[in-house]
């Protein structure tokens, strides 16, 4: 009996609970696959109706029906008191053995008690008209075959991951024993597929777990055993004197079988236990790829990604237009079941609601074509077809195929409750289609999508009468690259992916940097010379599949397509493809910032639905738009910000060294206390404290480096101890590079930034922000500290510049024409500060305007606040290094006058020597450094106290004042006022600058 059969047969009773509730209960029995009582216990021991019982409290009691260890079940007349059938069975339940649930009703309404011991109460209540409702009708089938799934605590989840660890230890044990890793992950599918389909009834009720018992001590029997299941499986058969039904879908072909150990055995006998009907496959195949694949086996118990987030993005890719079209259909047959016509222009069932009922000829005229309109949308549903192009171990496919037979079991539904006939499943993973290079992935993700057919088919109350019961999908699925067909390594080219209606997918993320650490030279190499017009060799891996997709959809090979990205697509070289789709098509959804679980790392990505442009209605971040841009957003297209000549030459990306340059400051002390140079120099010119992002706003870790800039080979060889330490820590990594500049020049820093060095020269002060940050922060670093590639650096310090970098307006641009790693946000020279137009272009602001001085003051204030709570003096003392140093170099300010004296310098000439005094700030004693680890800037603006708060505000306020802007304009007005501002200075429009 199914759910709709079951729901309009009793929807129509008004039997007494008397005369009804037996054979409501046996028609129970049916809707769940469960045998009658009389059926299984013909003596009524461990399963009857009217179980007799002593109350507590004295007397006799009954109830409707009992089954051991299972249920008491009271039943009500239609509209009782269902809170008296309770307190009646609570009254009886020591008598009845305390059976684990206690489930009243009164043929209407289902309410089911949890009565675990130790454990609370939990209520689980739905209505008759509820049971299409696959989660209800899974916890009825709860009910008479599996209680403990309604144990409070136990949930899918925790199933699925039991069994996944599980079988993980097994894969394990196994790749240990010398077994071939993908052989023992195509055993193990099987086995898998084996527990669930004698948990959901495919296979004959406790077959195989009998199998298990009876052999677990016993290895070879059970590799025959198992052997003869598989095959018996592949093409149907006898077992055991037991008819298995057929499978076949490639996944019992090869019916190999490991040779397995009793500890093994043993392991397969406890996941045997658990109910496998209930794993949640929208993750499990995620966690069974861990265990299976040796290179993701560390990820095992790390987060992992749910469906609710996947079907984040195959909603408004796959489902939102088949669900405006079902809509529109009903709206029809609604018209035609009411009046005899299509709808006019704007109607709706309020236009027709309470008019007379359609009868006869006319009626059944209406329905026939009602009947033809649901017919060919349920063809169109049976013939859609989806693609993911990294499908992975199948999981946005999995969603995808939940969700179309949800809308198709809605179809056939409205179609019974109308009259219009019934109709049969159609929907299946034959219309599913993926490409994965992985092959541990790639056998995993068909097994996947066919549990997830066949969890909903049974949940849904669908017969599995398909024969075989799988079928084939070596044309759908795919193991190969999707990106590079190097099947002819000399002439790569595109590889072909299927025509289909919709793509959906999370392709691999790997930023261009490391492109060729991770995938090698020669790879990388074919795949910038095949893809060279069409995306830009800094883009991150996943935007191959975007371009891919786009031209897949401008040949006509797809409709839809809807992509994750990492957060960064948004940014520089990666927005090139979205800038490529919305020339040929359009973007009409996306989330620009959205959290993730990848590769069980929290981090942040986008998501990305385009099209040729024919859908009409665009979304972006749960809202709707007129139009999604490039670097997704919704208003102000910041993409098309154009970098200012005012702002170029100010920052900088700090140098990045590729070698171990970092020592620890015992060593800098030592460099920097000994001479001996042969052209007298100090070894202070070329040894110099280094900051990184983490300790501008985390402990710092007082690290120096060995920098020797831009000097060639014949002048650093001079400085002979830092020179020799260098030959020793870094030539031996900088020797091999790849790139002969970098393996050439390997004393220097791999990139020395010279045009940063040029400008920083001559200043006591510049201002350094962290690369990634939580926080945009900016601090002041003096000159003779050297800020490596892990940050950016401006050749300014002033206060009225650093207090426009920490405002708002300027934290609000940087954030959206940024990028982001992981949590958090990037921010770049190109793109966050050349653009940004500051109240003047730099240099050119009036010194004693009232506007500057108040930024200039605000600032002052915030730093002073700032570096006395980083650093309070009560805790801290100031202690002073002394070394030669020379004038002129990083250390000149710190040079006492009085020592100067010059130095010959072989070949002729002089320099200026003096005598360095750097006053370094230390912890006062060992309780100090505890506490002042702790002062952090991370950790103060998490904090954010008031006083913090209040300052910025008051720096916030000058500087909207100093642009003539509402102190209360909202992200988007920003934005807006910028970008305007951003073109005027261009030269896009006749230049402005803003006015008090």
């Amino acid at each position: 009996m199914t759910p709709s059969e079951f729901t309009a047969k009793w929807r129509q009773a008004e039997l007494s609970e008397r005369s009804a509730s037996q054979q409501h209960f046996l028609d129970l029995c049916a809707l769940v696959e469960h045998p009658a009582p009389a059926d299984v216990d013909p003596t009524g021991d461990t399963f009857t109706f009217e179980k007799g019982a002593a109350k507590a409290g004295g007397g006799e009691g009954w109830a409707d029906v009992w089954k051991k260890g299972f249920f008491a079940w009271e039943y009500k007349g239609k509209r009782k008191n269902l809170a008296a059938a309770y307190e009646q069975l609570l009254r009886y339940r020591e008598d009845l053995e305390n059976p684990p649930l206690l489930v009243v009703c009164d043929m209407d309404r289902f309410s089911i008690h949890t009565n675990f011991t130790a454990t609370p109460t939990v209520v689980h209540e739905f209505g008759l008209d509820d049971l299409a409702d696959p989660a209800n009708l899974d916890k009825l089938r709860a009910v008479f075959h599996a209680p403990d799934r309604l144990r409070p605590g136990v949930t899918s989840e925790r199933i699925t991951a039991d069994a996944a660890g599980h079988l993980a230890d097994l894969a394990e044990k196994l790749r240990t024993r010398g077994h071939d890793p993908q052989a023992v992950a195509r055993f193990l599918d099987r086995i898998v597929f084996c527990l669930f389909a004698e948990d959901i009834g495919l296979l004959p009720e406790h077959l195989f777990s009998n199998l298990i018992e009876k052999t677990r001590t016993e290895p070879a029997r059970f590799s025959k055993y198992v052997g003869d299941l598989f095959s018996a499986m592949a093409a149907g058969g006898d077992f055991l004197l037991q008819n298995i039904r057929h499978f076949n879908g490639n996944l019992f072909t090869d019916g190999a079988v490991l040779e397995l150990g009793t500890a093994e055995l043993a392991i397969i006998e406890d996941v045997s236990r658990l109910d496998w009907s209930a794993i949640d496959a929208s993750i499990f195949g995620t966690l069974f790829e861990r265990g299976m694949d040796p290179a993701k086996r560390s990820q095992l118990g790390v987060h992992h990604t749910g469906r609710h987030d996947i079907a984040a993005l195959v909603e408004p890719v796959v489902m939102r237009p088949l669900r405006r079209e079902w809509q529109e259909i009903r709206n029809v047959v609604g018209s035609l079941l009411a009046t005899g016509r299509k709808p006019k222009a704007g109607e709706s069932a309020a236009d027709w609601a309470g008019l007379p009922a359609l009868t006869g000829p006319r009626l059944r005229k209406a329905r026939g074509e009602c009947a033809s309109l649901v017919h060919q949308f349920l063809d169109r549903l049976a013939r859609l077809t989806v693609l993911d192009p990294a499908c992975g171990s199948g999981n946005f496919l999995y969603v995808t195929l939940q969700m179309l037979k949800d809308l198709e079991k809605e179809v056939i539904l409205f179609a019974m409750d109308n009259g219009l006939g019934s109709f049969l499943p159609a929907v299946g993973p034959w219309q599913l289609y993926g490409i994965e290079i992985n092959p541990y992935a790639f056998d995993l993700a068909q097994m996947t999508v066919w549990i997830g057919y066949l969890q909903w088919t049974r949940a849904n109350g669908f017969g599995v009468t398909q024969d075989p019961v799988l079928r084939p999908m070596a044309a759908n699925f795919q193991c190969k690259d999707a990106i590079l067909d190097l099947g002819d390594p000399e002439n790569p080219c595109e590889p072909a992916w299927p025509r289909v209606d919709c793509i959906v997918g999370n392709p691999p993320f790997l930023g261009g940097k490391l492109l060729r650490r991770e995938l090698g030279d020669v790879y990388v190499d074919r795949l910038f010379a095949l893809w060279r017009e069409r995306v830009p060799r800094e883009s991150d891996l996943c935007c191959y599949w975007f371009e891919k997709a786009r031209a897949h959809i401008e040949a006509g090979g797809c409709r839809r397509a809807g992509l994750l990205a990492t957060q960064g697509i948004r940014g520089g070289a990666n927005r090139e493809v979205l800038r490529r789709i919305k020339e040929t098509g359009d973007i009409f959804f996306a989330e620009s910032d959205r959290p993730w679980i990848l590769d069980g790392a929290n981090v942040h990505v986008s998501m990305v639905g385009f099209d040729d442009g024919t859908e009409l209605q665009r979304t972006l971040d749960g809202r709707a738009v007129p139009a999604v841009n490039p670097n997704l957003t919704g208003t102000a297209d910041t993409a098309t910000a154009l970098a200012l000549l005012e702002n170029c030459g100010v920052s900088f990306q700090g140098p990045s060294p590729k070698a171990a340059f970092d020592i620890d400051f015992a060593v800098a002390v030592g460099l920097l206390t000994r001479g001996g140079n042969p052209d007298g120099r100090p070894n202070s010119d070329v040894v110099r404290p280094l900051v990184s992002a983490v300790d501008l706003v985390g402990e710092g870790r007082q690290l120096w480096t060995i920098d020797f800039g831009t000097l060639p080979g014949e002048q650093a060889v001079l400085y002979e101890e830092p020179f020799a330490y260098v030959r020793e820590h870094v030539y031996p990594v900088r020797s091999q590079n790849r790139r002969a500049s970098y393996a050439e020049k390997w004393w220097q820093y791999a990139e020395a930034r010279p045009g940063m060095r040029r400008r920083l020269h001559g200043l006591s002060l510049y201002l350094a922000t962290p690369c990634h940050s939580k926080h945009r922060l900016f601090r002041r670093i003096g000159a003779e500290v050297l800020c490596n590639q892990a940050t950016i650096v401006f050749a300014r310090s002033d206060d009225y510049f650093f207090g426009v970098l920490h405002s708002r307006l300027h934290e609000v641009w940087a954030l959206k024409l940024g990028t982001r790693l992981e949590t958090r946000p990037r921010y770049t020279p190109t793109t966050c500060f050349e653009t940004f137009p500051l109240p003047w272009a730099p240099g050119q602001e009036p010194a004693d305007d009232p506007r500057v001085l108040a930024i200039a003051g605000a600032a002052k204030e915030l730093n002073e606040l700032r570096e006395n709570w980083l650093n309070p003096p009560e805790w801290t003392r100031t202690e002073v290094l002394e070394f030669p140093g020379t004038v002129g170099g990083p250390w000149s300010r710190y040079i006492d006058a009085a020592t100067v004296h010059e130095v010959n310098v072989p070949g002729g000439g002089t320099i200026s020597v003096g005598t360095v005094k750097y006053p370094r700030t230390v912890p006062r004693d060992e309780a100090a450094a505890k506490l002042l680890a702790k002062r952090t800037l991370t950790n103060l603006y998490n904090q954010r106290p008031a006083w913090l708060d209040n300052i910025h505000r008051r720096l916030d306020a000058a500087v909207f004042a100093a642009y003539g802007w509402d102190f209360g304009m909202t992200d988007e007005k920003i934005l807006e006022s910028l970008l305007a501002l951003n073109l005027e200075r261009a030269g896009c429009q006749a230049p402005k600058t803003p006015t008090p």
